[in-house]
């Protein structure tokens, strides 16, 4: 029996020379891979469908005897297309995927980590990321996961403990109009670089493309 879900596409690879292997986020079941048989053949069901950030409503059965299931159907809701031809959003993005894989377990069901990420992919396709960008995503996406900072006792600076707390507070639509001391930007990013590899065991790949160059 077929199962349904809504995912965002997280990774994408061959498996054969006609096959992919699909990786997405979904609220209903976590991180999920699937296996898209044929989906690189010219008269594919799948062409066209399955790029890199695409969230799609999609059906698949589950395989017994492994973490890899058989992509069924693919409807495509919103293609991202200003998120994934941005180099700096992809980045980000980019970098974000990283983390969340580092961080969570594949079929583990966190609704709170894909509206996240969600919410982040929202924001990068309308508005320039900058390091406070993924700062903001670095300590929600801690908070989904329990692990977050109390930025009253870090031992920051003041200006930082603030900011770090606005960060965590902050709708994604308002986080533009956030400012702050460039020296307060500094001392959040040195923290969160130790905080990151104490709680999480290493940094996640491609932080600091995702923080270069941008602007804080």
């Amino acid at each position: 029996m077929d199962e349904r879900a809504h995912g965002v596409i997280l990774r994408i690879r061959p498996l054969t020379e006609s096959s992919l292997i699909v990786h997405w986020l979904t609220p209903e079941f976590g991180r999920l891979a699937t296996v898209a048989k044929g989906a690189r053949r010219p008269k594919s069901p799948f062409l066209g469908k399955l790029d890199l950030l695409v969230s799609a409503d999609l059906s698949f059965q589950r395989s017994r005897s492994s973490d890899l299931h058989t992509l069924r159907e693919v409807m495509v809701t919103d293609r991202r297309t200003s998120v994934a031809t941005g180099l700096q959003a992809l980045r980000v993005a980019a970098y974000a995927v990283h983390f969340i894989e580092q961080a969570t377990e594949t079929d583990t069901p966190i609704p709170e980590v894909y509206e996240l990420f969600v919410a982040l992919l929202d924001y990068l396709g309308s508005h320039p990321p900058s390091a406070r960008t993924v700062y903001a995503f670095e300590l929600k996406l801690l908070a989904c996961l329990g692990m977050e900072p109390d930025p009253a006792s870090t031992g920051l600076p003041p200006g930082a403990a603030q900011l770090a707390q606005e960060l965590l507070d902050t709708d994604w639509m308002d986080l533009a109009g956030l400012t702050a001391e460039a020296s307060d930007v500094r001392a959040l990013r040195q923290f969160l670089h130790g905080f990151l590899i104490f709680h999480v065991g290493k940094l996640p790949p491609g932080r600091e493309d995702a923080l270069h160059p941008v602007s804080d």
